[in-house]
This record gives C-alpha cells, structure tokens and sequence, in this order.
C-alpha cells in the first residue's frame, strides 16, 4: 500500500475510533424489533405519479416495520451535482421527490453505497447525501470523506437504537471511493489475488465493532459489482465476509449488486442475504436485455430480539418488465407489486433451491423460514 492510502486508512481509523466515543448512550430495546429488508431501489422517477395497482397494499404491509431499508441506486440531483459521469442507458439520477415515495413506503433507513453514488460526480454524492439527511432518512456508505463514509449511521427506535455499516465492492469507477480529502464512497476492493484488500477490510470490521458499542443491533450492507462469471452465483469470497461481519457483531448482512435473488443463510443466529435483487428497478435497457429472474425479487421481514434473529417471512414481489404505454415505457416498468399464486410459488421456490439447508414453509403467499 502507498504511503497517503496508508496515512487515509490509519486516520480513518482513529477517527473511528473518537466517533464510537462521541455517539450518546444506547437505548435499552423494550420489546421486539421488526427489521424489513428490501431489493435495492434504482428509482429515478416518483411512482406516484402513475399509480397502479399493488403500491397501496405494499405500503401497508411495510408499515408494520421499525426499521425499513433499502439501498438507494440512484443520486438524487441538487445544487451540487455536477455533469452526469456516465452517458449510457445506466445512468441514474432522480428528483427528490422520490424520497417522499420511498417514505410514503415506510423506508427510513438507506445505505447510499453503490457504484451509481457518483453518477453526478463527487458534487453529486454531496448532493445526495444532504437531500438524504434533510428528508429525515438515516444513511450510511458515502460521506465528506472516508472516516465519514465508513461509519455507521444510527437510528432510534422502540425497540432500540440501530446502526447501518454500509460499503461497496466492484465497478466503482475512478474518483468514486472516498479517500482522506475526497467524499465519495466506503469502498472495499480486491486485491491482485482475489481477497479482500486488508486495509478495507479492517476499517469496516473496526466501524462495525464501534457501531455495535453504542447500538443494539447493527446490520452491515454491501453493494456487490464483483461477480462470478454467472451471475446468478454467489462468490465463495463474500460468503467467507458476511460470516465475518457477524462475528464482529453484526446482527445481519444484506446484500445487492447482481440484480436478482440469490440464496439466505443462517449464521449464528443471524440472517444474511445475499441478494435480494430489485424493489423498484426503473432501466432504460431494451425488453429481454435482462432474464426473466431479474424481475422477481423478494421482502425480508425479520423480527429479532437480543440480538438474534427470532422469525423471518419472505414475501415474494414481482416487477413488470414493461411499462404502460411508449410514452411512459420507462417511467412505470420495475414496478414491485406483492406476488400471488403461480407468480408467488416460483419465487419462493427459487429462493428455497437457493438456500440450502434452510427450511422454508409457507402460507398463503408467504414464506416462513424455519428457525431451530
């Protein structure tokens, strides 16, 4: 490692270090906490504006949640943004306007780590994380710089303070991770022989120990772009990190990236979701550029008490792959909508074949993990 990117990590990690001191006392949980985990919302434009039916049910059936999260794959444009970093069909960006749809949908807590966080430039993740904080979400995964992006964001809540460790891996482009001087984003690269650059690795197990010392429970998230070369497969790499996120005192590690399910694990009592594919998936790529698993995707509504995961329901949700009409074709395709019959049986089946070793029963439209 390079002398500055030396002198950025061990500084991250003092700074680190003061702000686990400086937290306030964590609240004592007085009950239950209902922790809902969401695909990832690459939403640009508010759904709202076209309803359909299905978002009035899906609003009610989050509403249950203390914590509703999802990872925002999309800047939200404001004064600071600067010119787009990419100009094809994967570009992202979004009005505000799409917080209130995602608050309206109960998501209060959002990690800002993915490699679209600099589609409008370092401005741009500036501007995204102010409109965040400003519309009352909690976050975590970008910041002013890399001490800031690396810690936890905290919430309060009935049921106790939470923490949000939030990082990304894979495709973010140059310019796009935080350094000592630069915002951006709490990246956690590979290194030349496969595994995981120490020094990031470090830094975020450090920010989850921290984390954990003033909360009661801490989920850690990471936005995956290092893919197998089918990436339906879950990369034996990140397999071997979540289970070291948890030993050092997360509560759960979900996971996005490849824009579709893959498979659960239980480790120690605590849930890791490799990836729950999209909650709302607005793209500009032509019908079929996708398979047809991409559009399915799934609700992880977890109850965890002490710490531990105590019940688990998957409920399944289908995206449409096309939109209303051509001149609101991209505006209202990716669209989640809670799946029923044969819709439901597939993707439950899926996430079942999956998960091995984990038993799922079902009821209705729900699936319910079998906890020992």
């Amino acid at each position: 490692m390079s002398s500055p990117a030396r002198r950025d990590f061990l500084r991250c990690l003092s700074a680190l270090a003061v702000a686990s001191v400086g937290v306030p006392a964590r609240s004592q949980p007085s009950r239950p906490l209902r922790f809902t985990a969401l695909g990832q919302a690459a939403i640009q434009t508010d759904l709202r504006d076209h309803p359909y039916a299905g978002f009035d049910a899906l609003a009610k059936y989050l509403a249950r949640s203390d914590i509703c999260f999802t990872d925002l794959e999309t800047p939200i444009s404001g004064p600071a943004s600067e010119a787009p970093t990419i100009k094809t069909v994967f570009a992202k960006g979004a009005p505000p306007e799409v917080l209130d749809c995602l608050k309206l949908l109960s998501v209060n807590v959002l990690a800002l780590s993915n490699n679209h966080a600099w589609d409008f430039g370092t401005g741009g993740v500036l501007a995204t994380l102010d409109a965040v904080k400003r519309a009352g979400f909690t976050c975590a995964g970008t910041g002013a710089n890399l001490a800031e992006a690396s810690m936890a964001g905290y919430r309060d809540t009935a049921a106790g303070r939470v923490a949000l460790v939030s990082m990304a891996s894979g495709a973010i482009r140059a310019g796009a991770a935080a350094t000592e001087t630069r915002a951006g984003v709490n990246e956690v690269r590979r290194d030349a022989s496969g595994e995981l650059d120490a020094d990031d690795r470090a830094r975020n197990l450090m920010a989850i120990r921290a984390a954990r010392m003033n909360a009661a429970y801490v989920f850690c998230y990471q936005h995956n772009h290092y893919w197998e070369k089918d990436f339906r497969v879950t990369p034996a790499w990140q397999q071997k990190w979540a289970r070291e996120c948890i030993d050092a005192g997360a509560c759960a590690y979900v996971s996005h990236g490849a824009p579709l399910l893959h498979g659960i694990e239980i480790y120690r009592g605590c849930p890791i979701f490799y990836d729950l594919g999209s909650f709302v998936f607005h793209t500009k790529t032509t019908v079929g550029y996708y398979p047809g698993e991409v559009w399915d995707s799934a609700i992880a509504d977890c109850v965890f008490e002490e710490g531990r995961l105590v019940a688990l329901d998957l409920v399944p949700v289908v995206l449409n792959e096309n939109g209303i009409a051509p001149d609101l074709f991209h505006e209202t395709r990716g669209r989640p909508t809670i799946a029923e019959g044969t819709d439901a049986e597939r993707i439950l089946a899926r996430l079942q074949k999956l998960s091995a070793g984990l038993d799922i029963s079902r009821t209705g439209a729900i699936g319910r993990v079998v906890l020992s």
